[in-house]
């Protein structure tokens, strides 16, 4: 059996940044990962890959043959990804043998692992070629700084584990940005009478039903919860050193 690692967040939450800073973890530990770019509009980044979708189809090509936007050409690409899960990614699966780990760094679009069927499509072929899959959810801690901004990426946290049906960790990252360390408790394992209290002080009245509907949604699941992650801490350590 191979295991396999799908990192997914919003555009902009450091998906890329964890890529490479576990890759050169793994390094020092002398342990073994293999990433996989999925992102077809991804020109650089700081780790080397196995796998580069833009090998396939890229988003650049897309939107200047077919004259799509950015988002209906990334929807494009990833449906040519699905078109080729049997060819494309199967024959670059075989090169993995027993107990190799394959850490696949996905686009930022929301609706990618929230309602559109590709990714999940994805996952259920690597499940079918022996992989056991699980899902790293990045959110950007500068969402803490704002209760409906935090409720929001709950929310589109729980309906990727809804939607992608994995084993599943959410990562608060950047954590160097955050200026106040001292509210960050309350938002890693939230409590929803906190939350709840929070928005019905940032929001008018006439929303409290709506809020609690919200929270008591989070609450029914009682599966988000956040582990804080702040990657520039041992590149400090390094320096000093």
């Amino acid at each position: 059996m191979g295991y396999a690692q799908l990192v997914i967040g919003p555009a902009g939450s450091g998906k890329s940044t964890y890529c490479s800073s576990l890759y050169q973890h793994c390094e020092t530990l002398g342990r073994s990962i293999h990433i996989v770019n999925l992102d077809p509009a991804a020109e650089n980044f700081n780790y080397p890959v196995v796998m580069y979708i833009r090998e396939l189809i890229s988003l650049d090509d897309v939107m200047e043959e077919l004259g799509l936007g950015p988002n209906g050409g990334l929807i494009y690409c990833m449906e040519h990804l699905e078109e080729n899960l049997d060819e494309w990614l199967a024959e670059e699966l075989d090169y993995y043998l027993d107990d190799d780990y394959l850490v696949f760094d996905c686009p930022g679009q929301i609706k990618l692992f929230s309602h559109v069927p590709m990714l999940r499509n994805f996952v259920e072929h690597l499940k079918r070629k022996n992989f056991n899959v699980c899902g790293v959810y990045l959110l950007d801690s500068q969402f803490i700084a704002d209760v409906t901004k935090f409720v929001s990426g709950c929310m589109a946290s729980l309906s990727a584990m809804v939607q992608l049906e994995l084993p599943h960790v959410n990562i608060l990252s950047k954590m160097d940005l955050v200026t106040s360390k001292r509210d960050v408790e309350n938002y890693l394992d939230p409590e929803p009478r906190f939350l709840l209290s929070e928005l019905n002080e940032w929001i008018a009245p006439w929303f409290k039903k709506l809020n609690k509907s919200l929270i008591e949604q989070v609450d029914e699941y009682s599966m988000v919860s956040f582990i804080p992650i702040n990657l520039r801490r041992k590149a400090d350590n390094d320096d000093d050193a």
